[in-house]
């Protein structure tokens, strides 16, 4: 039985002023299930927005209480960061990815959005006529929002039928042979499918990012969680798979938001590839009136323009943090692991009741369990699951909103409680019982 009729569910959109349920925003689903909550005193399953549920690293918060005590507070921060950050970020990836960037190229930005943001101008303004953008979906909604605002085209497709190497090539080459992509972004592990790129995939993506001078924007916000892998070790293999190995045009987006639960700070870095950040674009030059050298016009001419620095005190937070990792003092791997327990739980729930996983698989072995994954029921379309869930007390959001052309919802573990899964286990019998399957 729903817990929510109808016509209450109509009344939480129009309060929303969400205009369309089926094909909401984040923010909108989020909008409705607070009104439900409120009108009925019921609460949600909330597996809609991406917000950390863990603690944050209480290293980081340490050290930003030390910086504010010595005073950082009074002065701006560099717009390229400051060198402790810096110097333990070009650590840091050396460490957990096994690739040399100098500390130059790895500049704070306030969150992985403003990462993604500044790279997007910088990429699509840099060579005339290669102002396109290719998205590997599904992914991350927001991002297409950008160039939405910038004013920028943007070609899509979703991997589901081109995983391996030889059918993501044949692909890649077909999108890319007009000439006027300027960047491929992409999230590894991705957000919403949790799909994991292998490494002859992104040797293929990097292959082609060099002969057709385009910049691979790798966004690894949810870093070393691959929980088929054991990825803590610091300076030892395994490494995180990155199409670093494999091509100089690359800039890496790493957020402090995920692997140290430190959302509330909007802390993360572009980590540019030492000849990218030194390549110099006489169309950056005439764009912007300075060098047009490709590092110091995204750190200066663009990111500042954006947010005009990061906030000093998360910097040396931020920093520590990666310090630590380095030394073997934080294991941010282990910390994160309860995202992969609760969704090895949550699927075992939905699955006994009906319930399939869209993107079930990688090229060579099924998908990890981590921070997201997604569903499908029946023949049900996406929207009219998202929709009937919500009935159910469950939010989610339509897979159609990340790029996918399969029919389903994305699924975030973040908010799980261990009181939720009796909870979650009774309205999905519910939901089963409502609508039998043939």
């Amino acid at each position: 039985m729903k817990l929510f009729s109808d016509n209450l569910v109509e009344e939480a959109c129009r309060a929303s002023s969400v205009s369309d349920l089926s094909n909401a925003t984040i923010g909108e689903v989020l909008l409705v299930a607070q009104y439900l909550e409120k009108a009925t005193g019921i609460q949600f399953i909330r597996m809609d927005q991406g917000s950390p549920g863990l603690p944050a690293n209480r290293y980081g918060i340490e050290a930003e209480k030390r910086a504010l005590d010595s005073g950082v507070c009074s002065q701006y921060p560099a717009a390229a960061g400051v060198p402790e950050l810096k110097k333990a970020a070009s650590d840091f990836v050396k460490a957990f990815i096994d690739i040399d960037i100098a500390p130059l190229g790895c500049v704070p930005t306030t969150g992985g959005v403003a990462a993604s943001f500044g790279s997007l101008i910088a990429t699509t303004q840099r060579v005339p006529g290669k102002d396109k953008v290719l998205f590997i979906d599904p992914g991350f909604p927001i991002n297409k929002s950008q160039l939405r605002v910038l004013g920028t085209e943007w070609k899509e497709f979703d991997i589901y039928d081109y995983r391996g190497a030889e059918k993501l090539r044949s692909k890649l080459e077909e999108m890319t042979s007009g000439g006027d992509i300027a960047a491929i972004l992409y999230s590894n592990p991705n957000n919403p499918a949790w799909i994991c790129l292998e490494e002859e995939e992104l040797e293929v993506i990097g292959r082609i990012a060099t002969e057709r001078d385009i910049v691979v924007l790798e966004d690894l916000a949810y870093f070393c969680m691959d929980s088929r892998k054991d990825l803590s070790h610091p300076y030892q293999a395994p490494f995180v798979p990155s199409v670093a190995r494999y091509t100089d045009n690359y800039i890496l987006m790493l957020s402090a938001s995920k692997i140290f639960s430190y959302a509330g700070q909007r802390i993360a870095l572009c980590c540019i590839s030492d000849k990218l950040f030194n390549r110099q674009y006489p169309a950056l030059a005439q764009r912007y009136r300075d060098a047009g050298v490709f590092g110091v016009t995204l750190t200066a001419s663009i990111l500042y323009m954006i947010t005009s620095g990061c906030t000093s005190s998360t910097q040396y937070g931020y920093a520590e943090m990666l310090r630590k990792s380095c030394l073997g003092e934080i294991n941010f791997v282990e910390d994160t692991r309860e995202y992969s327990i609760r969704a090895k739980r949550m699927k075992e729930i939905f699955l006994r009741h009906g319930f399939h996983i869209v993107y079930e698989k990688d090229v060579t072995e099924k998908i990890a369990d981590g921070f997201f994954y997604t569903l499908g029921y029946g023949n049900m379309s996406g929207a009219q699951l998202l929709v009937e869930l919500i009935h159910y007390g469950v939010s989610s959001i339509n897979l159609s909103t990340t790029g996918s052309e399969h029919q389903g919802v994305r699924a975030c573990t973040s908010r799980m409680r261990e009181d939720q899964y009796p909870v979650l286990e009774e309205r999905m019998a519910a939901f089963e019982a409502d609508h039998p399957l043939e």
